[in-house]
């Protein structure tokens, strides 16, 4: 017998009316939800810890190729928030499976700008000799 997977009870905290609304406002595509969003004027409604929210955010720019100076502002924000240079590296390890290896590799040398390491040797062919 086959059986409904369970879902799991949100905690008395967890407002079902809000992340109902959310969920609402993002399907319908609310303009004005859209912009709180954009502005960062909804970030402090946002329940996930700073640390949290910058690795994921680290793991969004990987998804959409985002620039190398936006790489720097969440490395930052991840450390500042406590994640580890491990953790960090480890956001590109997680997601290989979810948004490919070429857009991983594409984002390394960015994120190991942010980090401060310099990988351009790492990318030189050994030198004969």
């Amino acid at each position: 017998m086959d059986s409904a997977p369970v879902r799991p009870v949100p905690p008395e905290s967890e407002s079902v009316v809000d992340y109902t609304e959310v969920l609402r406002r993002l399907a319908i595509n609310d303009e004005n939800f859209a912009e709180e969003c954009s502005t960062g004027k909804r970030v402090d409604s946002v329940e996930l810890d700073p640390r949290t929210l910058a690795l994921v955010r680290l793991a969004a720019l990987v998804a959409v190729g985002g620039a190398a100076p936006s790489y720097g502002v969440e490395t930052d924000a991840a450390l500042s928030a406590g994640a580890t240079t491990s953790e960090i590296v480890d956001v590109l390890v997680g997601i290989v499976s979810v948004v490919g290896f070429p857009s991983v590799v594409a984002a390394a040398p960015s994120l190991a700008m942010a980090l401060g390491c310099d990988i351009e040797d790492a990318l030189e062919p050994p030198s004969a000799g």
